[in-house]
C-alpha cells in the first residue's frame, strides 16, 4: 500500500528551517534603514574615518538584510548549520570587498546580518598575528550583546572602536607620513 508524506512527517528541523528561509525572504530591505538609518551609517563611517588616522589598518563596515536566496538554499538542502552559512558570506564578502587585499595585510571585515542578528568579524593575517582569538571573542561578545538589546549604532561604533584600538597597538602609523585609505570608509548596505 503506497503511502503519503506530510509536512508533518518531515525531520525534526523541518520547522526550524521554514522559519528560517521565511524571516530571510520576508525581510525587507528597508528594514536595515529603520534599525540603522542613513545618519547613523554616516555617523560609522566617520569614526571608521577617524580611526584610520590614527593607524595603518583598513576597517569596512557591511550590513545586510537577510542572506541571498543560494545560501539559504545551501543552508537547507545540505543542512549545513546556519552560523556556518553566515561566516561563509562573511568570508565572500571579505574577499569580493578586496578587505583581504590590503598593503600590509591588515583589513578587518565588520558583518551585520540583521536577520539573524548575526555578527562576524574577520580580519586579515596580518593583523591577526597580534590578535589573540580570545581577543576577538571580547569584541564580538560585546557586539553580539548591543544588538540584542536593539543598540545596532552603539554596538558598531563601539566594536569599530575596538578594532581601531587592536589595529593601534598591532600598525601604529608611520611618524611623518598619512595613512593611506585603502578602502572605503562609508559602510556597505546590502
Amino acid at each position: 500500500m503506497p503511502s503519503t508524506a506530510t509536512v508533518f512527517d518531515r525531520p525534526p528541523g523541518f520547522w526550524q528551517a521554514l522559519r528560517t528561509l521565511l524571516r530571510h525572504r520576508l525581510v525587507h530591505p528597508r528594514w536595515s534603514e529603520r534599525v540603522l538609518p542613513p545618519e547613523a551609517l554616516e555617523r560609522i563611517g566617520e569614526r571608521v574615518r577617524e580611526s584610520e588616522r590614527r593607524h595603518g589598518g583598513q576597517i569596512r563596515v557591511v550590513v545586510e538584510a537577510a542572506l541571498p536566496l543560494s545560501y539559504l538554499w545551501r543552508h537547507l538542502r545540505d543542512r549545513v548549520p546556519l552560523r556556518r552559512i553566515v561566516r561563509e558570506r562573511a568570508l565572500m564578502l571579505f574577499g569580493k570587498l578586496r578587505v583581504w587585499d590590503t598593503e600590509r595585510n591588515n583589513g578587518v571585515l565588520i558583518y551585520l546580518l540583521l536577520a539573524e542578528r548575526a555578527v562576524e568579524i574577520l580580519a586579515d593575517r596580518g593583523l591577526n598575528a597580534h590578535v589573540s582569538e580570545a581577543q576577538w571573542r571580547s569584541v564580538l561578545a560585546r557586539l553580539s550583546e548591543a544588538l540584542a538589546a536593539q543598540q545596532f549604532e552603539q554596538g558598531l561604533t563601539q566594536a569599530v572602536q575596538e578594532v581601531s584600538a587592536l589595529l593601534e597597538a598591532a600598525f601604529p602609523p608611520v611618524q611623518g607620513t598619512t595613512p593611506v585609505n585603502e578602502l572605503p570608509d562609508a559602510p556597505l548596505r546590502l
